[in-house]
């Protein structure tokens, strides 16, 4: 039997006699966008997290754009973002019409660099977007500490760091505002596309909800140029029935990860570690192995559904051809992306299929 890199099945398995009643009277009642569901679930997700506002919004890239702009970044601003991160980071700067201003990541962790982050700050910088990697919670006191005398506000895109902390805070909570995906990969998945901003600052939030409310607050009372990106009714019943069960969902996967951390002992791979002051919520399980594409290629043939968390660094990508950047600009980005492996992870994974794919691992490295 194959082993999937994740098992959305069981999640819905165990969600299944809430999630389907509630559906079944979003449809009845035709309340499709906006309503108690959504007001339920924002209110829910704000008190997880320990915030005063949650706005739900279409997608996660919607929610860094919203962020962004709701911050103050306009045309023509500079924004520093991580050259490893999905490329929604940098998309959603480039769509507000502000350049991302990429740097390096640190080796032991693959996050964003506190001081290539401080060399990259200019005048145009409007703000830094820390990308909570893997599960992880970046170094944003560290970063805040480099941009706090220059005003620069700090978002954190917090779309794989559901349920993590740092130092007793949690992801989201350490910047200006922060921006989730609930894809449904992640740790708190929809049923299809979804995001939030979330924020105490009760000027961004009220930002964010006009934004993406074509720029209004009353119907035909337009303020500013926005866009059309809201939460349905329909996704905010799949993700209140998740977020009930996240915390023991990602103690599992924190389980998980110490059960491959044990497995991979004697195994020629680079495993992941927790940063001092970190609780992580392992959205991915990320070693590092060299002939990583064979590697792949084997684990595949056995049945083993893995992935690349990203195999390609932003400024090498052919939709940022134009930064001018060239390999070599960012080396611990450029050596991790042509290593890196992701192996199944969930919280509904065994111990017998940790075993079976470390075994696989195991004969794909001839150790």
């Amino acid at each position: 039997m194959n082993i999937p890199f994740v098992d959305l099945a069981a999640q819905f398995a165990e969600v299944a006699d809430e999630v389907l009643p509630g559906v079944e009277e979003v449809l009845r009642t035709a309340g499709y966008v906006g309503g108690p569901h959504v007001a339920t679930f924002e209110a829910a997700y704000a008190q997880f997290v320990g915030v005063s506002h949650c706005v739900g919004v279409g997608n996660g890239t919607d929610a860094i754009e919203l962020a962004l702009r709701a911050v103050g970044v306009r045309a023509g601003s500079e924004v520093v973002v991580p050259a490893n991160t999905f490329i929604a980071t940098a998309e959603a700067v480039s769509r507000i019409g502000a350049t991302p201003v990429l740097v390096d990541v640190d080796d032991d962790y693959l996050l964003i660099d506190p001081e290539a982050c401080a060399a990259a700050i200019g005048p145009r910088t409007a703000a830094v977007v820390p990308v909570h990697l893997f599960g992880q919670v970046a170094p944003v006191e560290e970063v805040l500490m480099r941009t706090r005398d220059a005003g620069i506000p700090v978002v954190e895109d917090a779309a794989q760091s559901q349920g993590a902390r740092r130092h007793g805070r949690a992801a989201g909570t350490l910047g200006a505002a922060a921006a989730t995906s609930f894809y449904p990969g992640k740790n708190l998945g929809a049923a299809g596309d979804a995001g939030a901003v979330f924020t105490d600052d009760s000027r961004v939030a009220r930002d964010v909800r006009v934004l993406a409310q074509h720029g209004s607050e009353q119907k035909y009372d337009h303020e500013v140029v926005g866009m059309n990106s809201r939460l349905d009714a329909i996704q905010s019943v799949v993700l209140s029935a998740k977020l009930a069960r996240l915390e023991t969902w990602n103690a599992a996967r924190r389980a998980a990860a110490a059960r491959y951390a044990e497995l991979l002992a004697d195994l020629p791979v680079r495993v992941p570690t927790t940063r001092e002051g970190n609780d992580d919520a392992w959205h991915l399980y990320v070693v590092r192995v060299e002939g990583r594409d064979r590697v792949l290629a084997d684990l595949a043939g056995a049945g083993i559904g893995t992935g690349v968390h990203y195999p390609t660094p932003l400024h090498l990508t052919q939709a940022y051809a134009g930064l001018g950047l060239r390999r070599g600009a960012f080396p611990v980005a450029e050596a991790a992306s042509a290593q890196i492996l992701s192996l199944p992870m969930h919280p509904h994974l065994t111990e017998d299929q940790q075993v079976r794919v470390v075994d696989a691992l195991r004969r794909a490295l001839g150790a």
